[in-house]
């Protein structure tokens, strides 16, 4: 078996990972997960949002679209912006300093003229990603606090930062096993055979290393 064949157990992963890791800045650990699905097929797309137990190490910037109680509620968990029509204007010219957007249901009508400037970006609310929500007290936290949004590619792979280096390996056990869990979760009705076909895990200037699941618990 060579290098480029063998599967990893988490914990050769992640000395190796730590080895090879840049003195210079403090490098993510990312994942990748080959997904069993047809990309092609829009019913087939994968999607969701994940809370990490220990966060991925990034600090997140969000900005929520809401009034009233809805941004009293974004404004005490923590929002970095709020607003509605003001900050609709800030987005169509080009200022986007964050990186998650929630919305409320009903301020959509502001919210969806946007979709051709935050789609690209991977920014435009959406409710299987749980970011179109009346819970914006709750939803926000979650942001704040490292929650993650997923999406499959269009060759039907899901990338994700689950951490960085410093994590213990119990800290990226843990965050590595919520992540898999909440993507076989989403697994599509129409999806057949094996789903999640394939785990690699790198850091931001590494090689990947394929993952044996069978050890995990997902």
């Amino acid at each position: 078996m060579t290098e480029e064949t063998k599967k990893y157990t988490l914990s050769e992963a992640f000395v190796a990972l730590n080895e090879k890791t840049s003195k210079n800045f403090k490098e993510s650990l990312d994942i990748s997960i080959n997904l069993g699905i047809d990309a092609s097929k829009s019913d087939q797309n994968v999607r969701g949002a994940s809370n990490l137990p220990h966060g991925n190490g990034k600090s997140f910037k969000v900005a929520v679209f809401a009034e009233g109680d809805e941004a009293a509620q974004a404004k005490e968990a923590g929002a970095d912006k709020i607003g509605m029509e003001e900050l609709a204007d800030e987005i169509k010219s080009g200022s986007m300093d964050f990186d998650v957007v929630i919305a409320t249901p009903d301020t959509m009508k502001i919210v969806s003229p946007l979709g051709q400037i935050l789609g690209p970006k991977g920014l435009m609310p959406n409710p299987k990603s749980e970011t179109v929500t009346k819970d914006i007290l709750n939803t926000v936290k979650n942001a704040k606090s490292g929650q993650i949004r997923y999406k499959s590619d269009k060759q039907g792979i899901i990338h994700a930062r689950i951490g960085q280096i410093g994590y213990t390996e119990e800290q990226l056990k843990d965050n590595l096993e919520a992540f898999l869990s909440d993507v076989k979760k989403a697994k599509p009705p129409s999806a057949k055979g094996i789903y999640i076909s394939k785990v690699t895990l790198s850091s931001t200037m590494g090689k990947g290393f394929e993952i044996d699941t069978a050890q995990l618990n997902f």
